[in-house]
């Protein structure tokens, strides 16, 4: 995009970009358009040369002249004339032009974007042409002055700074209130808005000729901005109810701070409600583990019920594979109480299960080799739980009917976990080199608890499709939509 004698191609580029993310503020204090008119290839013999509008921006200040997207246009300087007197100069240049397919004329200011003493581009501000004569008032000539002298920055090289930070959805705007600070640090003009935010500060007297540590407000941002010459961004909490974000831009002259530019919001609402965000995510880490804790009591209650049975027997069985259920939905909820969040990272789920499954193995002396190929990636919170249940009920089948205690089988008994993500559907795999499936098995006419708990969770809960074979073993896939699959 940017080719340009004496300066990197990607650093001059970078220096572009600063400048469009902050123009923004540059449409709002000139009540006008921004183009950006890049060259794209050497002088002609006769000194013309074609621009290609990299960027528009419109102000939210003042009326637009440009109705259509303009970016990407090939211009020739012919066709601009004023672009290329600015180009070949290097200097400011301003005069009339007129507006695409309307004809009408419109007030243009074109300015060389310099950087590291290299000439990028060039940016035009058009606005349109006053009529009757209409004085402006003091906040526009205010506004307009400060854009001045910010495009003679930017023609210097000296706007945006390398160390510029992107404004975000809640940085400051022109609309939000604008101080203008002398070079003392003191104020030479605040907009009614920004005296509405120092009246919300508790701030009611006069400002004008006054510094902010004046009026009882901190102005370290001030101070950084003036002794580096560099943008600061702060926030200042005037009450413990009132909260302001603070942006000064200093302003240079040329190299010397001669004032800055400071711009403010009033975040107390924003603050208030990501507090009240913190706070909510802090509620319900709390109730996911407290859930936990309640859930592991009861496992331990049948855990201790099963110590007084006969290991073996139906009750013992039953209130073993109820604890171990317990487990897995516990399991879960100590997941979300480190992190509530929509997404739950189901692969730390898998390990903790196969840990349970490798506790029920009937033989100690004819131990099974598990082992876990893929990553489950994230799933939706809520399709954790019975996720982790029909996982669970699926090793622990495995460990059950593949391998028998008293049947024969092979030496090395191995149950494999096979997963894969791919953002639309979860696949899930279970595979055993064990005894098979018994002949005329179907799910549909499966009448154990565990695979009706497996059936009933994958095409009921999980909206997901279950199929188990025999291949070599029993094979167990499942497939559940999760994401966009899902809506």
């Amino acid at each position: 995009m940017v080719k340009a004698e004496g300066a990197p191609a990607d650093q001059g580029q970078a220096h572009l970009q600063r400048l469009m993310a902050v123009w923004g503020m540059l449409a709002d204090l000139s009540f006008s358009d921004l183009l950006l008119f890049v060259p794209q290839d050497a002088a002609g013999d006769d000194g013309s040369r074609r621009f290609l509008i990299g960027g528009q921006m419109r102000p939210t200040t003042g009326q637009t002249v440009h109705r259509d997207d303009l970016v990407g246009r090939l211009i020739d300087d012919a066709d601009r004339p004023l672009v290329g007197r600015a180009w070949r100069l290097g200097q400011i240049v301003e005069g009339e032009v007129a507006v695409d397919g309307r004809g009408e004329p419109a007030r243009a200011q074109c300015i060389p974007v310099r950087w590291n003493g290299t000439l990028l581009a060039v940016l035009t501000r058009e606005a349109p042409i006053a009529v009757g004569g209409r004085r402006p008032g003091e906040l526009e000539r205010v506004y307009v002055e400060t854009f001045d002298r910010l495009a003679r920055m930017i023609m210097r090289g000296e706007f945006p700074n390398e160390v510029e930070d992107a404004p975000t959805a809640e940085s400051p705007r022109v609309g939000d209130g604008i101080l203008l600070l002398d070079a003392s640090g003191r104020v030479a003009y605040a907009s009614p808005n920004a005296v509405n935010a120092l009246h919300r500060m508790r701030i009611y007297s006069n400002v004008e000729g006054l510094r902010l540590d004046e009026m009882g407000v901190e102005e370290t941002a001030i101070q950084k901005a003036f002794f580096h010459g560099t943008p600061v961004t702060e926030e200042i909490e005037r009450q413990p109810d009132v909260i302001v974000l603070l942006r000064c831009i200093p302003l240079l002259e040329p190299g010397t701070v001669t004032g800055a530019l400071v711009l403010l919001r009033d975040v107390t609402d924003l603050r208030r409600r990501d507090r009240l965000l913190v706070s909510k995510d802090a509620t319900i880490r709390e109730v996911h583990h407290r859930v936990k804790n309640n859930l592991q009591t009861i496992g331990s209650l049948l855990r201790l019920q099963a110590r007084r049975l006969t290991r073996g027997d139906d009750a013992w069985v039953a209130l073993t594979d109820a604890e171990r259920r317990i487990r897995s939905i516990a399991l879960v909820h100590e997941i979300l109480s480190r992190d509530p969040s929509q997404q739950v990272p189901f692969t730390d789920i898998i390990g903790p299960l196969v840990r349970m499954a490798q506790e029920g193995v009937l033989s100690p002396e004819r131990p099974v080799r598990f082992s876990v190929l893929g990553r489950a990636g994230e799933v939706p919170a809520e399709l954790a739980t019975p996720l982790a249940v029909v996982l669970t009920e699926l090793l622990q089948n495995a460990v059950e009917h593949a391998f028998p205690f008293s049947a024969e089988g092979p030496d090395d008994r191995r149950v494999e976990v096979v997963l894969h993500n791919d953002g639309a559907v979860l696949s899930v795999a279970v595979r055993d080199n064990g005894l098979g499936l018994p002949p005329g098995f179907t799910i549909e006419a499966a009448d154990s608890l565990g695979l009706s708990i497996v059936r009933d969770l994958v095409t009921g809960q999980l909206t997901g499709s279950l199929d188990i074979r025999t291949d070599g073993g029993t094979v167990v896939e499942l497939a559940v939509p999760i994401g966009a699959a899902r809506r």
